[in-house]
């Protein structure tokens, strides 16, 4: 996925994975997978998507602070 927020690329097949978590197995309607990325240039961002009875019922970006960054990979250790 590639979008542009406040003129910012984040570019999912370019830009580095972090860390990945995924609930439930493909095919869940419940189940949703968060990916961290960080960009060249140090921009965090999570990318979501999940099945229409999820958190994440569509395909997102959310852009994120470092300190942002480091709670959700503590939180999902």
């Amino acid at each position: 996925m590639n979008k542009v927020i406040c003129k910012v690329t984040y570019d999912t097949e370019k830009d580095t994975l972090v860390k990945k978590v995924t609930v439930s197995y493909y095919g869940d309607p419940a189940g949703y997978e968060e990916i961290l990325f960080v960009t060249e240039k140090g921009n965090y961002y999570l990318y979501a998507n999940g099945g229409a009875e999820s958190i994440h019922p569509a395909e997102s970006i959310k852009r994120m602070s470092k300190a942002s960054a480091e709670a959700w990979l503590e939180a999902n250790r």
